[in-house]
C-alpha cells in the first residue's frame, strides 16, 4: 500500500471522530475542522514519517490539539492586546459633503480614482503614485487632471440636483448661497 493510499485510508476512517474529539476540546466546529485539516496536511508533507507510525490516528489527535491550543494561545494574546488598544478609531465621516464626495470618486475610472485617491488623499507625491501604479508620472498627472475636471463636474451635478445638503453657520451667513457645502477640488 503506498503513502497516499493509507493517508486517504485514514481519512476515511478517522476524519469524523477526529472532528468529533476536538469540538469537545475547543467548542467551535469550524475550529474542530480546521485543526483536523491542519493535521493531515502536516501527514501529507512527510508520508514516509506518517507511514510509519504505529498509531496515525494518536499522531493526528495530538498535532490536532496541539495545533489547536497554539492558535487558542495566539488568540488571547491578540485580544489582550486589542483591549489594551481599545475601539478602532471611527474613520467613516458622514457629513453630506464626504458621503457626496465618496460617491462621486466611485463614479470615476478606476486610474482616475486611484491616482487621485493615492495623491490627495494618501498625500503621495507624483512619482510614488507612478510607481505605486506601475505606470509612468506623465499617466499619472493625466488621471490626475481628467479626474479632477470629472470629480468636479459630478460634484456641481450633486449639489445641483440637491443631493448634497448645503450647510450653514453663525460664521458663514453672509457667504455666497453656491459657495456653502462646496468642495473644492481643483487646488
Amino acid at each position: 500500500m503506498s503513502d497516499g493510499d493509507l493517508i486517504s485510508e485514514v481519512y476515511a476512517g478517522c476524519y469524523r471522530r477526529l472532528v468529533v474529539q476536538l469540538y469537545a476540546v475547543t467548542g467551535d466546529l469550524n475550529e474542530a475542522q480546521e485543526a483536523v485539516q491542519e493535521a493531515f496536511t502536516r501527514a501529507l508533507v512527510s508520508p514516509g514519517r506518517f507511514a510509519g507510525l504505529e498509531n496515525p490516528e494518536a499522531w493526528l489527535r495530538r498535532v490536532a490539539v496541539n495545533w489547536a491550543r497554539s492558535r487558542y494561545r495566539r488568540r488571547r494574546v491578540l485580544d489582550g492586546l486589542l483591549r489594551r488598544i481599545g475601539p478602532p478609531p471611527a474613520v467613516a465621516d458622514h457629513c453630506p459633503e464626504h458621503l457626496a464626495l465618496l460617491a462621486a470618486l466611485r463614479a470615476l475610472p478606476e486610474g482616475q480614482r486611484h491616482a487621485l485617491a493615492l495623491h490627495y488623499l494618501v498625500d503621495l507625491p507624483v512619482d510614488e503614485v507612478a510607481a505605486t501604479l506601475g505606470v509612468s508620472a506623465g499617466t499619472v498627472k493625466s488621471r490626475l487632471s481628467r479626474g479632477r475636471h470629472a470629480l468636479a463636474a459630478l460634484l456641481a451635478d450633486t449639489e445641483s440636483d440637491g443631493t448634497a445638503a448645503t450647510t450653514t453657520n453663525a460664521t458663514n451667513a453672509g457667504a455666497d448661497a453656491t459657495q456653502v457645502g462646496r468642495i473644492d477640488v481643483r487646488s
